[in-house]
């Protein structure tokens, strides 16, 4: 797990976001209209509408344009049925990689996914080929420059919460949780003060892949941007140690 920092690849996610910030805000959107159409307009009696709001919030959306959303998604009868779709597969040199989607049309999507990773020198692969290679996990990132508490005080107040396992890596700290415990720990977490980088429910790889030939990189790459593009795509999760 040396060098592979998730606090940099999350910045550099980030960094990628606030340039289409658009897009990731009508992403973030979905997942308000499913959070509320699964569980009611109210996010103290919603826990999965009260993550995706720290979600928007992480990323910097508007309190008004997460309000407008949970207002149009409790009170439009039309609104367009998502569904979710998960897609697994190939990159370059045998990477794996998962895609999470939230649709209104799934053969459009199911298209758009399979044109990506043919794109990329990869293939769609069938349910569960990698998925066994990941680990669905809460994750918190915390950003030590912005945190003023002790590791050992944010390790106390993670683990009373409910977290499976605390890290300090040198410019973040990383809380694992339980999926059924994350919602639990990242409110104990706010209700700390302690500002989070990222928080959500993720699929953490048990190993990584070296890229090393300059072409995999560049054809992983093209998978990535594809999916990135597309819509329809919440989530891309994969192994490729970058």
């Amino acid at each position: 797990m040396s060098g592979h920092s998730k606090f940099a690849n999350i910045k550099h996610k980030k960094e990628k976001n606030d340039a289409a910030k658009g897009k990731i805000f009508t992403r973030i959107g979905r997942e308000i209209a499913v959070a509320v159409k699964e569980g009611g307009a109210d996010p103290a009696n919603n826990s999965k509408l009260r993550d995706v709001i720290a979600k928007a919030k992480s990323n910097n959306m508007p309190n008004d344009t997460i309000d407008r959303s949970i207002k149009k998604a409790a009170g439009d009868a039309n609104a367009a049925n998502y569904e979710v779709a998960v897609y697994e597969g190939y990159g370059p040199n045998g990477t794996a990689i998962i895609v999470e989607t939230l649709t209104d049309n799934k053969n459009r999507t199911a298209s758009n996914v399979r044109n990506a990773f043919t794109k990329g020198g990869g293939n769609v692969g069938t349910p569960g080929c990698v998925s066994f290679m990941f680990d669905k996990k809460g994750q918190i990132i915390i950003d030590k420059e912005e945190c003023d508490k002790e590791a050992d005080d944010l390790m106390m107040i993670a683990l009373d919460a409910g977290a499976e396992d605390f890290a300090e890596e040198e410019d973040s700290f990383e809380v694992v949780t339980d999926p059924d415990e994350f919602s639990k720990v990242r409110e104990a977490l706010e209700e700390a003060g302690i500002p989070m980088v990222s928080a959500q429910v993720t699929m953490i790889p048990q190993t990584y892949v070296e890229l090393t030939d300059e072409q995999d990189v560049k054809m992983m790459n093209r998978i990535l941007d594809l999916l990135d593009e597309d819509d329809d795509v919440q989530e891309v999760y994969h192994n490729w140690d970058e």
